[in-house]
């Protein structure tokens, strides 16, 4: 987990990077939670719809909704389901990304706005600039990961479950940084993001109630 010293343009943040295991089997949405799924969610609660920036809803991911609108989600889920749902702690959202890769990027070192979607006019690694789409896409566009997963990287940041907190340097189990704190972490980099926080590495840090038009979730489920 995190990114060797020599990555390009890492942050320090991201070190030092160090095993996990994870011993709690999981799985995870093959997509970013939709618009169509919220809504949802919001008809049979009462609750109040987020705006979709005028781009439009259906499968275009949800955005502007808060780390306590995603656990919320989760909890209603679990309640209609009678599974348990839940955000992916930090280190699950990350092993679920690389899907068994270890380069900045599931499909290798570099990165295109023909592979996911971020502000083109900032390339990684002096890579090449390219379009600049300013607003979300369909959660299904793109090339999914070699697990299924879809969008991992860009489009939008994803709420996990954990508080920001500096990694330890030694091997981890099934680590969740929940203990306490001011902020939360996300993952994934997003629509209006330079390429390089797009990385299976890095990770944001948000006040919890933060809602942004760059912003939502992909929930897990406990197996």
């Amino acid at each position: 987990m995190g990114s060797p010293d020599d990555e390009p343009e890492r942050f320090d943040n991201e070190g030092p990077q160090h095993p996990v295991t994870l011993t709690q089997p999981f799985a995870l949405a093959r997509y970013a939670l939709t618009f169509e799924e919220y809504d949802a969610y919001c008809a049979a609660t009462g609750k109040d719809k987020p705006s979709d920036s005028g781009w439009g809803r259906g499968k275009r991911p949800v955005i502007n909704v808060s780390w306590e609108d995603a656990t919320a989600y989760c909890q209603w889920l679990s309640e209609q389901t009678g599974e348990e749902y839940r955000l992916p702690s930090e280190a699950e959202w990350e092993y679920a990304c690389r899907a068994g890769t270890t380069t900045p990027f599931w499909w290798g070192n570099t990165i295109t706005p023909k592979q996911a979607n971020y502000d083109g006019n900032y390339p990684y690694n002096n890579g090449e600039k390219g379009e600049y789409r300013e607003k979300t896409v369909p959660v299904d566009q793109f090339e999914p990961n070699p697990w299924g997963l879809y969008q991992m990287h860009g489009n939008v940041w994803e709420w996990v479950q954990d508080w920001y907190a500096d990694y330890k340097g030694e091997a981890q189990t099934d680590p969740i940084y929940a203990q306490g704190g001011s902020l939360r972490v996300s993952r994934g980099g997003s629509w209006h993001y330079h390429a390089s926080y797009l990385r299976a590495a890095y990770c944001r840090r948000l006040e919890p109630g933060a809602r942004y038009g760059s912003l939502g979730f992909r929930p897990a489920r406990t197996l």
